[in-house]
């Protein structure tokens, strides 16, 4: 019993030695708690919008301020042409459409059914249940006015208007998640795989001794930087293939896209993660240290903020700040736009832009400190 106590007082004495360990224990919980505490929020708000409004009446400001008011649905814009639907969903910035059309308001004063088409973006398809839930909600109760109204101004007669819609799912019409969940894994598992085969491949090294042997060799720096580097960029670029033809062939998940548009891409993706695990080598003096500061640091945070599992319009506004340093935020978008809606560079541009600038500056100012760490 007492060689045992003996063990356990000296493994809390090497836990206090390690500053680093200490931080990580202590630190890592109270992150995740704040993070999870205001962004793991699984009911939907904010629903991005764009409405189209042919007929400019009376009744359809009314219906459009009650999708407002509801608090589901915020107006991105206000569109005039039906082409517009297709760039803003394309693109992202709308999951819903709604096409109020002509004489609606007219069909109601007469006592006559009017339409409503809602477009529904069907790649996330949590969002695009709820919202279809949603908007029958409101559409219910506005037509239930409706009738109310008309029943009293005809002193209790049988002329009931009803608004009827019809929703249209793009992309993935039978809302299927594996449809929406699968892209989005290959990008988290691209991610994992090469943050820690870089971060901890180095660390290894440090802790047999074998790194400090190769930084007084006459070998350069960025010579050993792309030795540890390349690697596992090919080894990232595999997983790619693989987890595109498991997705493709297995699942039978649609390619829709151009696929070496999307190779190019996890390319430029692969700068973001190659740097990261670069930084936590260089911050990081054994395995243990490396793998719980990419686990509890760098990856759970990418994943819970980069929209992958909870909606980014429902956070509060500091971490939907936050969420646009997240590379994986831009990536789900590509990833998902050439596997689902087939668009290209044309619609992605924007994502592929900011991508392209995060992952180069990731990659910089790692490689600075990696070579200062190896002089």
């Amino acid at each position: 019993m007492r060689t045992i106590i003996h063990l356990i007082r000296k493994e809390f004495y090497q836990i206090r030695r390690d500053k680093s360990m200490i931080a990580i224990v202590l630190l890592a919980p109270t992150i995740q708690l704040i993070i999870l505490g205001y962004a793991a929020i699984l009911d939907v708000r904010n629903i991005p919008m764009v409405v189209l409004d042919m007929d400019s009446s009376h009744h359809s400001r009314e219906l459009v301020d009650r999708f407002v008011n509801s608090g589901y649905y915020t107006i991105v814009d206000f569109i005039s042409t039906l082409d517009e639907i297709d760039d803003y969903i394309d693109r992202g910035k709308a999951g819903v459409a709604a096409v109020i059309p002509k004489n609606f308001g007219n069909n109601l004063y007469a006592g006559r059914s009017a339409k409503l088409q809602l477009i529904v973006d069907g790649t996330e398809t949590n969002i695009a249940t709820i919202g279809m839930n949603y908007a029958s909600m409101i559409v219910t109760r506005f037509s239930q006015n409706i009738m109310i109204e008309r029943i009293d101004q005809s002193g209790g007669g049988s002329i009931t208007p009803m608004v009827v819609p019809e929703i249209r799912i793009w992309y993935n019409p039978n809302l299927e998640s594996r449809n929406f969940m699968i892209p989005g894994i290959v990008g988290m598992l691209l991610m994992v795989i090469t943050i820690n085969l870089t971060s901890l491949s180095i660390v290894k090294e440090k802790e047999i001794g074998t790194f400090d042997q190769l930084a007084v060799t006459p070998i350069k720096s960025y010579h050993l930087l792309a030795g540890k580097t390349i690697p596992a960029m090919i080894i990232g670029m595999a997983d790619v293939v693989l987890v595109i033809s498991i997705a493709f062939l297995h699942f039978g998940i649609p390619i829709k896209g151009n696929i070496l548009l999307l190779f190019f891409l996890s390319l430029i993706f692969l700068l973001t993660t190659l740097g990261i695990g670069l930084f936590v080598s260089t911050i990081s003096r054994t395995q243990q240290q490396a793998m719980m500061t990419s686990v509890f640091f760098i990856l759970l945070p990418m994943i819970y903020l980069s929209g992958f599992v909870f909606p980014i319009e429902n956070m509060p506004g500091i971490f939907q700040t936050i969420s646009y340093l997240m590379p994986l935020r831009y990536f789900f978008v590509i990833v998902r736009g050439i596997f689902l809606k087939g668009v290209g560079i044309a619609e992605l541009w924007d994502q592929a832009l900011m991508l392209t600038i995060i992952g180069v500056a990731i990659f910089t100012l790692s490689a600075m400190r990696f070579r200062k760490t190896v002089g």
